[in-house]
């Protein structure tokens, strides 16, 4: 049992290329749950599943309709023809559950229960389309400098993927549909600043090798890779928080940071993230002043 939750099949392999067990993604979660859970704590999660391990293909979850526990929190969502009803993370014990559902990765969404039309972050992914470590650190710290002009301080984490994830917090008094509105504009006049490297075209045959600047994970129902979140790739790679000075000196790239090698990391660095919700900022006038220059 770890963490109030008694893993089944532990030593099922769910990285068959590196080992590593069922049991040691649940042991990697309990270890990273008391930094992890406040920052994921009552957010809609969907699930990424992979019951036979990323070696196969897995599958995503929104609705946690019958095989729950009682004790877990779950927050009805309206869709389109009906509801869903989304698990929630509240503490360690039902991080742990997801993972013992073979939840790789839980995707969460910018706003938290009960007040799902009010996001407390903003988010933009840069995902390139080829590999540039150089590239990629300049346009990252390009657009931290961007936010910072409009007066909006940001903070970053690896994606464990391609690229990185610029979060901005806001206050939660800015409707879903204006904070979506407001990070297209910003994404907008950012690539307008540089469109020989950045793009706003989703789809890769029309991005040219360029980097997509994705304000996309701030619409009504979409997600984004929660912070300290393992991914499934090889090597479980982790969507981390990292430094703007690690940024610069290239010393975290998007897949640094690894189940294996977090436990010391935390213990090295803490929370990177803690001091985030004590600067969220209003964005109220600065979605005309953006709007306006679109």
């Amino acid at each position: 049992m770890i963490g109030g939750i008694t893993i089944s099949h532990p030593e099922k392999v769910l990285f068959p290329d590196d080992g590593i067990t069922k049991g040691e993604l649940a042991a990697y979660y309990e270890m990273v749950a008391p930094i992890m859970v406040p920052h994921v704590r009552a957010r809609p999660v969907t699930m990424d599943r992979y019951p036979a391990g990323i070696g196969r293909k897995g599958f995503f979850q929104k609705d946690v309709s019958a095989g729950f526990p009682d004790w877990l929190e779950r927050v009805e969502v309206p869709k389109k023809g009906g509801t869903v009803h989304h698990p929630i993370v509240t503490d360690t014990r039902s991080l742990l559950w997801l993972a013992n559902q073979n939840s790789i990765t839980p995707h969460v969404w910018t706003s938290r229960a009960p007040d799902l039309d009010h996001p407390d972050v903003c988010v933009f992914d840069l995902d390139p389309s080829r590999e540039d470590d150089r590239d990629l650190r300049s346009v990252t710290l390009a657009l931290r400098d961007f936010l910072e002009e409009l007066g909006l301080p940001s903070w970053v984490k690896t994606s464990g993927s391609k690229g990185f994830h610029v979060v901005v917090p806001i206050d939660g008094k800015t409707g879903m549909s204006e904070v979506e509105r407001f990070a297209h504009a910003v994404g907008t006049l950012f690539v307008q600043r540089d469109p020989r490297r950045l793009t706003q075209e989703f789809h890769k045959k029309d991005r040219g090798g360029r980097i997509l600047v994705d304000t996309g994970r701030n619409g009504y129902s979409a997600t984004f890779a929660a912070v300290y979140a393992v991914r499934a790739k090889a090597g479980a790679p982790v969507s981390a928080p990292c430094t703007w000075d690690e940024i610069e000196r290239g010393t975290a790239a998007p897949r640094t940071f690894t189940l294996k090698n977090m436990a010391a990391r935390v213990a090295e660095v803490g929370d990177l993230w803690a001091e985030m919700r004590r600067r969220r900022r209003s964005i109220g006038r600065i979605i005309e002043k953006v709007t306006r220059s679109v």
